[in-house]
């Protein structure tokens, strides 16, 4: 089952800095390095049955929607492979297969609980084989966790676009261009890549897009035997829950959407949004270095400006990094938004920021290479920082012209001064995509679906907790569940509040009532 990765390919392009990319924090995975594990142990409310009234199944999709499953054995769980159609306008044309992993209930099973950890690109048959961490006992009793690799991600018809070693250069590119000659650099790198992209991936690149892969979901669901969906999606994988209210209203089960997108966002919003959210996590991050009293400074922005001076300096002298990977700014700063992502990773953090003044770009560049998935042979794990182009560059149209970027780069830098500009340097690979988005922003409203539970952590770096806000307006039928702390989505992250509340849900549809909403950290 396991698809490998493309050996090594010489680069067209020997010796030149290719541009990074966006930050997978976008819509971006809580994978299980940061799930964390429940507090809540108690036995939890008696599970009820799933509700029952199927939606007529697409025309031209029977025999799609007809098909078995053939599970076996897989180091303990169960895998299989799910097929569907490379085109959705084609249903009967070429097919693709997707990558399922099923970890079986412990108890006597009410229905499946699909997972998805977001990305976009995230593995859920990954995540899913972390079941025991990612939901509490009482719903591992409950329901069959049944992950899925999306179309065009990890096992699933992977997309692909560069070699690994590319892919290093990539990444570690300047991500804030100074001068005409390293912007017109990182414009030809962006325009480098999706060229790249399409003639390795070929005619899935224009078909991964989120509603293509909402559609697969449906006919997962109906072979695994549900009328309804049983959703938990976090980051990215809320707003694929949402598409798929959006066209499967009636087939909407119990859908938690933690670390919420709101899916009317424009590119330009989600770009300033994320940089806000990462500003509000660094500053965060910088007074609890503060009160520890770590070697970076004595208030909160003399450790910030440590930070940033510190990356500056790579941009001029990269150290030797980890992996073999030189530490430049651009995989420094990689390193930096993964600790933002989780406060357990703070302490690390200060120690490698005063590691490189030091000298030693080795702890840095560890937390660089966790972000990536890049291993220290110099191979990835994943195929994530190829795939969220893919996928983002149908799903959000970006304005493109000079004119229109400078603003946004000045609107940024004045909104999020520590992030902005770093955020609009690694969002302009979609301006140069060859394949025509898709979709538009728009509200969902997913009338006629079950209530859904709609989960935001107020210093989310990744997803603010406005787009949380702003997702629970739109929706006709919903609550808005809070965490008030820091780091990336909030069910199963140590927090026994909100391990109950989702649960509760989870387990007999019930919203938590209005005054049992927020919890704190």
């Amino acid at each position: 089952m396991p698809h490998p990765r493309r050996p090594h390919r010489a680069s067209r392009r020997a010796g030149r800095r290719v541009g990074r990319g966006l930050l997978a924090g976008t819509t971006v995975a809580a994978l299980v390095a940061v799930a964390g594990c429940s507090v809540f142990e108690d036995e939890g409310p008696e599970p009820t049955s799933i509700a029952s009234g199927e939606a007529a199944i697409p025309e031209g999709a029977e025999e799609i929607y007809d098909q078995q499953l053939s599970w076996s054995d897989c180091d303990g769980e169960q895998c299989a492979e799910l097929t569907v159609p490379v085109d959705w306008d084609e249903p009967d044309g070429e097919t693709i297969e997707v990558a399922l992993l099923k970890a079986e209930a412990t108890g006597d099973a009410i229905g499946s609980l699909v997972v998805n950890p977001g990305g976009p690109g995230g593995s859920g048959v990954d995540y899913a084989r972390y079941a025991d961490y990612i939901v509490s006992p009482q719903v591992r009793r409950a329901y069959d966790v049944v992950g899925f690799d999306p179309r065009g991600v990890s096992r699933s018809a992977p997309v692909d676009c560069l070699s690994d070693g590319e892919l290093d250069d990539f990444l570690g590119m300047d991500p804030t261009p100074d001068d005409e000659a390293e912007r017109t650099a990182a414009q030809e790198a962006a325009a480098d890549l999706g060229e790249q992209c399409q003639a390795e991936t070929g005619e899935l690149l224009g078909h991964v897009a989120t509603e293509d892969v909402a559609r697969d979901m449906d006919v997962l669901r109906h072979v695994l035997g549900d009328r309804q969906l049983t959703y938990l999606g976090k980051s990215y994988g809320t707003y694929l829950g949402t598409v798929y209210a959006e066209l499967f209203p009636e087939n909407v089960g119990r859908f938690v959407l933690d670390g919420a997108v709101a899916p009317d966002l424009t590119s330009a919003e989600q770009t300033i949004g994320q940089a806000t959210g990462f500003d509000r996590a660094t500053r965060a991050w910088a007074q609890a270095c503060v009160e520890d009293g770590c070697e970076l400074g004595e208030s909160e922005q003399e450790v910030i400006d440590t930070m940033l001076a510190t990356l500056e300096g790579l941009d001029a002298d990269p150290l030797p990094g980890a992996g073999g990977v030189e530490l430049t700014e651009g995989w420094g700063t990689v390193g930096v938004a993964q600790a933002m992502y989780e406060q357990g990773l703070w302490s690390e953090l200060n120690d490698a920021l005063v590691a490189v003044q030091q000298g030693d770009g080795e702890p840095l560049g560890q937390l660089s290479l966790q972000y990536a998935r890049r291993n220290a042979d110099g191979s990835y794990s994943s195929n994530i920082m190829e795939a969220i182009y893919a996928v983002n560059c149908l799903d959000h149209p970006e304005e493109t012209g000079e004119d229109a970027r400078q603003e946004l780069i000045e609107r940024a830098e004045e909104e999020a001064p520590i992030w902005g500009r770093f955020m609009v340097g690694t969002s302009s690979v979609c301006g140069e995509w060859p394949i025509e988005p898709v979709s538009q922003p728009r509200e969902i409203a997913a009338e006629g679906a079950a209530p859904i539970l709609v989960v935001g952590t107020t210093r989310d770096p990744a997803t603010p907790y406005e787009w949380a806000e702003r997702l629970d307006a739109q929706l006709a039928d919903s609550a808005l569940l809070t965490l008030e702390g820091d780091g990336h989505t909030a069910y199963m992250r140590s927090n026994s509040c909100i391990d109950a509340a989702v649960d509760d849900y989870l387990l007999t549809g019930e919203l938590p009532a209005p005054d049992a909403r927020t919890c704190s950290s």
